[in-house]
């Protein structure tokens, strides 16, 4: 097993990149949602309602959203009556999270500081688990998906929605000039730090395609896997049941 992970395009010890991470974070934390409306032109709302129909949260059922920082997936899913535990490991990304929800007058979602590959909660906790555009910046993947499956009902289910590998001809290198050259700037323009969102862009590179990541989540346990490409490829639900 290597001793080193990747940290967008450099190599670096494990600890070393969660704790790179947690700087990224708590320094985007701040204009996090307003950066990701301008870096997807919105489109990023579209995809999350997409992922929250597919998930289809019921009244009363108990929800895991990791890495659900600032609440986005959270909020709509208590839309539909679900208990909603939102988790993250970057405090600063929670604080945003529990301001806006106050703002909305949204009371009743549990918050906590978690990290994905060793979480506190019991197993078989969750009828559902799900995480947005996190699972890449997780420093061990196969950690966080162990502990997800972990965490889960006998029954319950594992919603991903994360960038992909564009696969449209044309379109992957269009994508490819944008991220590279204009979200750093945007980046710098909006949050105040390119490298920041220069890393962003890396990690998405550096993510698994869709086959080996749902691969990924079958050596987890889980089984009915299915990957849901969005815009070519650009983004992908991945779900996963826990037989």
């Amino acid at each position: 097993m290597s001793d080193t992970v990747s940290f967008g395009y450099e190599e670096v010890a494990p600890e070393e990149k969660t704790r790179r991470v947690g700087a990224v974070f708590s320094s985007v934390a701040g204009k996090y949602d307003l950066m990701n409306d301008a870096m997807s032109a919105g489109m990023h709302r579209l995809w999350k309602d997409r992922f929250v129909a597919r998930v289809k949260p019921q009244p009363g059922e108990a929800v895991l959203d990791m890495a659900g920082g600032t609440g986005d997936i959270a909020f709509r899913m208590a839309e539909r009556g679900a208990e909603i535990t939102v988790a993250d490991i970057n405090q600063d990304m929670l604080d945003v999270g529990v301001e806006r929800a106050l703002e909305r007058g949204l009371t009743g979602l549990s918050w906590s500081c978690q990290n994905a590959e060793v979480l506190s909660y019991p197993s078989r906790q969750f009828d559902a688990y799900t995480i947005a555009f996190g699972i890449r910046n997780v420093t061990h993947i196969d950690k966080a998906l162990s502990e997800a499956y972990r965490v889960l009902k006998f029954g319950g289910r594992f919603f991903c929605l994360e960038f992909s590998t564009v696969e449209w001809p044309g379109f992957d290198k269009a994508y490819d000039l944008y991220s590279e050259h204009l979200v750093p700037r945007m980046g710098q323009a909006i949050a105040g730090d390119a490298d920041s969102y220069r890393y962003l862009v890396e990690s998405i590179r550096r993510f698994p395609p869709m086959p080996r990541f749902e691969q990924m989540i079958q050596n987890a346990g889980f089984i009915q896997t299915r990957v849901e490409p969005i815009l070519g490829g650009l983004v992908a639900i991945h779900s996963g049941w826990k037989a």
